[in-house]
């Protein structure tokens, strides 16, 4: 959805529309939740903080100043939430969601079954790197964030994220080989 659209929700949800809220909502949800996922690793953790995000987002609709994307200012929410929840909560193995796993059309056993093992390895080498690190991978591998954006989400300078970004790189150079993925990083 482009950003101007999620302005115009955004505006609207401001001034109290609930069908624009559940256009917003929809929108987010399946973006929200891998980000989520992949930060707090908890499939229960990720349902309670969806509900406290989209109600702060609700709630505050109306001081949304748009100095940044709305994407860039939901996103920074659920960073807040995600870190107060892990400060919380010691975070929990998550199961592979079925829907990862379910064939694309034309997709043979042997395909299937390769793509699976390079996502769990590929899984094992994120969890490898630092909160901090693995977080900057997700927002701009996964949801396309810029450096100035995902400084604002996180609340650091750019050239924290793109020291955080130079050195996940540098782990994950070393720990794919040695899980038997070919870097392409490099």
């Amino acid at each position: 959805m482009p950003s101007q659209d999620d302005l115009s929700l955004l505006r609207r949800v401001a001034a109290r529309d609930r069908v624009a809220f559940e256009a917003l909502y929809r929108a987010y949800h399946p973006r929200l939740f891998s980000y989520l996922l992949r930060v707090t690793r908890s499939a229960d953790v990720v349902e309670e903080l969806l509900s406290e995000i989209m109600l702060a987002v609700w709630t505050g609709a109306p001081r949304f100043a748009g100095r940044s994307r709305p994407s860039t200012w939901i996103f920074g929410i659920a960073h807040h939430k995600a870190q107060k929840a892990m400060a919380r909560r010691r975070p929990e193995l998550v199961q592979e969601s079925a829907a990862h796993d379910a064939p694309d059309a034309g997709q043979g056993p042997h395909s299937m079954v390769e793509r699976r093992e390079l996502r769990s390895l590929l899984g094992r080498a994120l969890r490898a790197l630092s909160t901090e690190q693995r977080e900057v991978v997700e927002l701009t591998y996964f949801h396309d964030f810029s450096y100035r954006e995902i400084a604002e989400i996180v609340g650091c300078p750019v050239n924290t994220v793109k020291t955080r970004m130079f050195h996940a790189r540098r782990r994950l150079r070393e720990l794919l080989p040695a899980l038997g993925v070919p870097s392409a990083m490099g």
